[in-house]
């Protein structure tokens, strides 16, 4: 049974930067729908047994295209928020370091340059998606957006999201409203660059 992942702070532990209401929409209540309808979906197509990264990766070989469609929507919904939302902290690691640090210097030049390209694909996602950083298997990355809740593995590229940067309305519009750039500046100042790091090395 797929299981939202568990925060490692209070509902407004991450004030001011994310607020509480909408941590307690987000999480509370978006997150865990997605959750409760990937769960059912993936019962009813016989998929129940295989993780999230599978399914994703094998659309296509669900035949029925009701369920296909929802295991894609659901599904990435639920994968995609629990990337989102783990990698969130009050106590967040500023700079990444080691292998990860050195990757992203190699294939982005900076810190500050890969930032910059994961807010821009981000505040240019036109309507609701994600901007990720993903790499492949030999390690290097990607800076890539994406629209509604598909990701790399959806998508068909192969390459493992390490990062992922919601620009859904829900997430940001109860404090941010219209001024998606904001919300973005501040996403940074929470996100724990040390679970990257795991996710980079994992």
């Amino acid at each position: 049974m797929f299981e939202q992942v568990k925060l490692q702070f209070e509902m407004n532990g991450l004030e001011p930067h994310i607020d509480q209401l909408t941590m307690e929409t987000h999480y509370g209540k978006h997150h865990a729908a997605y959750t409760k309808m990937f769960n059912e979906l993936a019962e009813k197509a016989g998929v129940a047994g295989k993780t999230a990264e599978e399914i994703l990766s094998s659309l296509n070989d669900i035949s029925d295209e009701t369920l296909r469609k929802g295991l894609r929507n659901q599904g990435g919904g639920y994968y995609n928020h629990n990337l989102y939302f783990e990698q969130l902290s009050p106590n967040a690691k500023k700079t990444p370091e080691g292998k990860l640090f050195d990757a992203i210097k190699r294939d982005f030049g900076s810190v500050e340059e890969v930032i910059d390209l994961l807010s821009k694909a981000a505040i240019g996602q036109f309507g609701s998606g994600w901007s990720f950083l993903s790499c492949d298997k030999d390690g290097k990355l990607y800076v890539t957006a994406s629209p509604n809740q598909d990701n790399p593995y959806s998508e068909g590229s192969g390459r493992k999201p390490i990062l992922a940067l919601d620009v859904w309305e829900h997430a940001y519009y109860l404090k941010y409203k219209n001024l998606r750039a904001d919300y973005v500046k501040a996403f940074w100042e929470v996100l724990d660059w040390s679970v990257v790091e795991k996710r980079y090395e994992g």
